[in-house]
């Protein structure tokens, strides 16, 4: 009997050792986080806000540098998780990406997910998207908290999806210039909730001045976009200092809004054309601005 009883008892031990183990294991396990981007919401909401319109044909919107942006802010908020990417959902005639939403794809660490596009121009299907997607990645673990960016009603149950396996929904919006653009319920159901202003959404939406403008100067080489981005880095380095730039360096390849946004502006003011919707020079300039810093370093 005794001989059974310490059997008994050294299971228990092994067991709970293991339990704590496994806890240990859990606690070292980084937090995850991924943000969702309702793209139709986006552009009414942000157009209505900024250019004082919801028709797509009448405003830029620079989403590599919104996107930059958010992930930035994610960082701040979810300070101690790590990103798995942004999933931006979209609409588009029978699933074919836009040339927009191509450049979109191509951005690290972003996943476009098309729905359908009807002859009304609105979206089908990117709701069930989006509950897919949150569900499928709260049931399997793979994130602690969801960055919702969107307003329907009808996500109401993308929401309550992922909170059915712990995960926790965050709700984003972009701030109305009357009443609201997101639904309550919605707001009710999410476990938190945030409003950009306009001073965040500014940078990233100009109103077309003129249909089919192009820029008078030749498109540059991505080497001398590059170039110029190198010596913006110097310039910012000798102004900020080698502490700023310890501050910097952890969030390689991004760059806070605030520095990628004054990068922007100044090196377009030194090449004289516009790099908005130029994906492929905005990575060069970034590439060349960082290629700097780490020089240094």
């Amino acid at each position: 009997m005794n001989d059974d009883l310490a059997d008994l008892n050294s299971r228990i031990d092994r067991t709970n050792e293991l339990l704590q183990r496994m806890l240990a294991e859990v606690a070292k396990t980084p937090s995850t986080h991924a943000i969702f981007v309702d793209a139709g919401y986006l552009y009414a909401a942000a157009g209505r806000l900024v250019a004082g319109t919801e028709d797509r044909r009448a405003f830029d919107l620079d989403a590599e540098g919104l996107i930059d942006a958010l992930i930035d802010r994610a960082r701040t908020i979810f300070a101690d998780s790590r990103l798995l990417r942004v999933y931006w959902y979209d609409g588009a005639r029978r699933r074919i990406h836009t040339a927009e939403q191509q450049t979109i794809a191509e951005l690290p660490d972003v996943k476009v997910r098309l729905g359908n596009l009807n002859a009304n121009n609105q979206q089908k299907g990117v709701d069930s998207l989006i509950r897919s997607d949150l569900e499928s990645l709260a049931r399997h673990r793979a994130i602690s908290d969801a960055a919702l960016l969107g307003g329907d009603e009808d996500l109401v149950s993308a929401v309550e999806a992922a909170q059915g396996y712990g995960a926790r929904v965050h709700l984003w919006g972009i701030e109305a210039p009357e009443g609201r653009n997101q639904a309550e319920p919605l707001l009710w159901e999410v476990d938190s909730q945030r409003t950009f202003d306009l001073d965040f959404f500014k940078p990233y939406v100009s109103r077309r001045t003129a249909p089919g403008y192009e820029p008078t100067t030749g498109r540059p080489a991505r080497e001398d976009v590059r170039f110029v981005g190198a010596q913006i880095a110097a310039k910012w380095l000798a102004e900020r200092g080698r502490d700023s730039l310890v501050e910097l360096l952890p969030g390689h390849p991004y760059l806070p809004g605030s520095v990628d946004q004054d990068l922007l502006v100044e090196a377009e003011g030194l090449l004289q054309y516009s790099l908005r919707g130029q994906a492929d020079l905005r990575r060069a300039l970034r590439d060349g601005f960082w290629a700097h810093l780490q020089a240094q370093y």
